[in-house]
């Protein structure tokens, strides 16, 4: 204990350090100063909390607590730092460091600084916040000022319709996951009513009210973390907020849904019932395929990486439900794989996430666009983004050796050792996950495909994207360290797997085999003789690969220079409009999905032979979450408004008499209680 009591209460201290620098930001306003003294200040403070956080994680010991004589009388406020929060301090904090790094130079450009950084520190505060808590009070406490200071800067630019409506639904999708956490606490602290959670983990739980914790801690946390059909906020509010705050919301603040999850239902509410496994398993496989196919059909670039965010998290939620299924059969070693699995990939995910949303503020930034139809040709004109952007490609996509790879490896792996599960609901349920997962992995690389090559192959498509130059040094640091972290993270994953057996002997009580000590830096998730991977040795087959072919076209391809025409698609024109273009190259997946996932409307305009004028082509693509459940949901709660609405206008009399009779129904009900 002593040995992780400074770095812990140096990582909360940090977190008073973020609030008064949202106090400065709110007292600087829009002075020129305002933007390098906050990211700078954030930066610094996101380095220490960082630091703390890796000596708590690499250093493990018994959990470090803190009660502070303020919130809930009787409780107070009360902290704590083990294994888990750790971990996710970890990942908060080296996201926090990351960005702020990469807003010292894109922050120069925004349009209205004096809203944005007041709540940006105060955003850093509250992530970290609800990571330390560990009582119900100051959780949700500091859960809603998480929410709220996020939706401040999603609503930065509240003159656009579109920001304004996005940052209204996120608040209430915000209001709605608070709500059902508050009742989920409620539920597991019992009829003592022990908000603490020292107090909650030694309650007995019967069988229906953990069944309902969990439900409910499902739709909390998972409406905060993106899960399907909860996640039609979030590929509206990442797009509307600033690209470095996206990659906060996107890369971080979901993995903040994440941790919740895990702990009310890992750690809180008991021995898991198998049935959660199933039901956590089954919104995860709909989540991820659902994700990338939605993701597929934009092309706005930042609502494509929002919709990734989606198949991401479904994939993390994949790897929690076999834990919790391996976990509620005593199967512990396969339950610390898939809690790894799924662990690592929340690392990873706020990596190369975050890399991308950097890219694409990049691109923003250059070209004043996001629109993929009116970009193209940015290899020419930022070179060293292009770079960056496409290792972010390549680790989201899961191409060996980089880190996105060797979770979702991992995770097939406690897919494959799912037979040992006796419960044949599971054992039907798992491969069709498995499917889900391996459509989503084959139909991400596509996607990315045609993210990369629409955006910086070919010719530019408009003038803006002609003129785009590259972007500042903070902006590139920033992305080329995050694509260093994909690249260490696939090549020697063993360390992070090793890394994380004390959080999977706390939650599983098991841990994989040791990797580390494996020969030439392998990992053997099961056993050697069963399956491995080496992503040291693919790294420099791929080097060795790649120099040899390039040394032998060099020695042995002709000096000669020959001109041929090139295949021009069967267009003789010189245009940016011949070339494949993003609509067109999802078409297809468009064509086999449509009728199925989601309603697709097209309107094609042809001119008729003859005629002097453009055609055009129009498609509409209708999320089936706003048609079966939110849509009927907005318009039954307008009805009702309306009908409730001409209340305000009774008499005196009719007010009198409303009141009289609701007194008399109360009185019957409670004589009819009794």
């Amino acid at each position: 204990m002593p040995g992780i009591d400074l770095p812990a209460a140096t990582g909360l201290w940090c977190v008073p350090g973020f609030l008064c620098l949202a106090g400065v930001a709110a007292a600087v306003g829009q002075r020129k100063l305002a933007t390098p003294l906050i990211y700078g200040g954030s930066l610094a403070l996101a380095l220490v909390a960082l630091g703390a956080a890796l000596t708590c994680f690499l250093q493990p010991g018994p959990p470090w607590t803190l009660a502070l004589p303020i919130g809930l009388p009787g409780i107070g406020a009360r902290f704590r730092v083990d294994a888990l929060s750790a971990f996710f301090l970890v990942v908060v904090n080296l996201g926090a460091a990351i960005t702020s790094l990469y807003a010292l130079g894109y922050g120069r450009h925004e349009e209205a600084p004096a809203r944005v950084l007041p709540f940006y520190a105060a955003f850093l505060a509250g992530m970290n916040l609800v990571i330390f808590a560990d009582d119900a009070f100051t959780y949700l406490l500091a859960w809603e000022f998480m929410s709220l200071a996020s939706w401040a800067i999603v609503l930065a630019r509240h003159r656009d319709p579109a920001n304004s409506r996005a940052a209204f639904l996120y608040l209430v999708m915000a209001s709605f996951g608070t709500l059902c956490l508050l009742l989920g606490f409620g539920l597991l602290a019992g009829p003592a009513g022990g908000y603490a959670f020292e107090t909650i983990r030694r309650v007995s739980h019967t069988p229906f009210a953990a069944t309902l914790a969990v439900v409910l801690a499902l739709l909390g946390a998972g409406s905060k973390a993106g899960l399907v059909p909860l996640h039609v906020w979030l590929p509206l509010a990442h797009p509307a907020a600033p690209s470095h705050v996206s990659a906060l919301l996107s890369g971080v603040m979901t993995k903040v849904g994440v941790y919740g999850f895990t702990r009310i239902v890992l750690d809180l509410a008991g021995p898991p019932n198998p049935w959660f496994g199933l039901t956590v398993l089954t919104l995860g496989g709909i989540t991820a395929a659902i994700g990338v196919l939605y993701a597929l059909m934009q092309h706005d670039l930042k609502r494509l990486l929002a919709y990734h965010t989606v198949e991401n998290i479904g994939i993390i939620f994949i790897g929690l439900g076999l834990a919790l299924a391996f976990r509620a059969n005593g199967i512990k070693v396969a339950a610390a794989l898939a809690l790894t699995a799924a662990l690592f990939h929340v690392f990873n995910h706020s990596v190369f996430k975050s890399l991308l949303f950097f890219g694409a503020g990049a691109v923003l930034t250059a070209a004043g666009e996001r629109d993929m139809e009116r970009l193209g040709g940015l290899i020419h004109r930022m070179p060293q983004t292009t770079v960056a952007f496409l290792i972010g490609c390549a680790a989201i996509s899961a191409l060996p050796p980089l880190n996105g790879f060797v979770s979702e490896w991992l995770t097939f792996q406690a897919i494959l050792v799912s037979p040992d599960l006796p419960q044949w609901g599971l054992k039907l349920t798992v491969p069709a996950a498995g499917a889900l997962l391996a459509l989503s992995a084959a139909l991400a690389a596509a996607c990315f495909v045609k993210a990369f090559g629409v955006t910086f192959l070919g010719r530019p498509r408009s003038a803006a994207a002609k003129a785009a130059m590259e972007v500042d040094t903070f902006s590139l640091t920033a992305m080329f360290l995050l694509a260093a972290i994909c690249f260490l993270a696939g090549v020697l994953p063993g360390f992070v797997i090793d890394a994380l057996s004390p959080l999977t002997a706390m939650l599983t009580g098991g841990t994989m085999p040791h990797q580390a000590a494996l020969p030439w830096m392998s990992i053997a998730p099961i056993a050697e003789s069963r399956s491995s991977y080496n992503g040291l040795i693919i790294l420099t087959f791929l080097i060795a690969s790649g120099s040899v072919t390039a040394m032998a076209i060099h020695r042995f391809a002709t000096r000669a220079t020959r001109r041929s025409a090139i295949w021009d698609c069967g267009f003789p024109l010189d245009a940016p409009q011949t070339q494949y273009g993003s609509a067109s190259f999802s078409m297809p997946i468009r064509r086999v999905f449509g009728t199925v996932v989601f309603s697709v409307f097209e309107r094609v305009d042809m001119p008729r032979p003859g005629e002097l004028r453009a055609g055009s082509f129009r498609m509409r693509i209708i999320d089936p979450a706003w048609r079966l459940a939110y849509g009927p949901i907005a318009r039954g709660v307008a009805s009702i408004s309306l009908i409730l609405n001409q209340l305000q206008f009774l008499t005196i009399r009719r007010y009198l008499t409303l009141v009289v009779c609701t007194l008399i129904a109360l009185l019957l009900l409670v004589a009819t209680w009794r």
